[in-house]
């Protein structure tokens, strides 16, 4: 398992959009209720789901989606934190534009693969990976 996906920018863009559609769509309807469920499968199996065929990367795929996306996100009296590795990453207080404007300029310029649930070894090995292709390219 851990199978190298050939996962590009467009799936990510169109998943990011979605996202964006959804949550504008609530705000401008007033309402509260986001359909979690619907967004988990569309971007879990029809944008990223169609190209994992090992099914314990398809669980890797499932607990990332349960475990960052919901209404507890945005919950005021539990604060959500995506990671707490040398830096506090969390969805800004909801607020003026400057609030999430802090947020992004206050954000670390190199962030380490704990933010997104991997073993620090993760990097080695990123490294090891481009290296290899580096030197083939030589």
């Amino acid at each position: 398992w851990n199978v190298p996906y050939d996962f590009n920018d467009s799936d990510f863009m169109i998943s990011r959009k979605l996202l964006a559609l959804y949550l504008t769509k609530a705000n401008e309807d007033n309402n509260d209720f986001l359909p979690w469920g619907s967004l988990k499968y569309l971007i879990g199996d029809a944008m990223y789901g169609g190209r994992v065929s090992d099914e314990m990367d398809r669980r890797v795929l499932s607990t990332y989606l349960e475990e960052f996306m919901g209404d507890f996100l945005f919950d005021d009296c539990q604060k959500f934190y995506f990671s707490r590795s040398g830096y506090d990453y969390k969805v800004p207080s909801n607020g003026p534009i400057e609030n999430y404007l802090n947020e992004i300029t206050n954000l670390p310029p190199i962030s380490m693969p704990e933010v997104v649930g991997l073993h620090s070894n993760a990097e080695i090995r990123y490294y090891e990976d481009i290296s290899v292709v580096i030197c083939g390219d030589l």
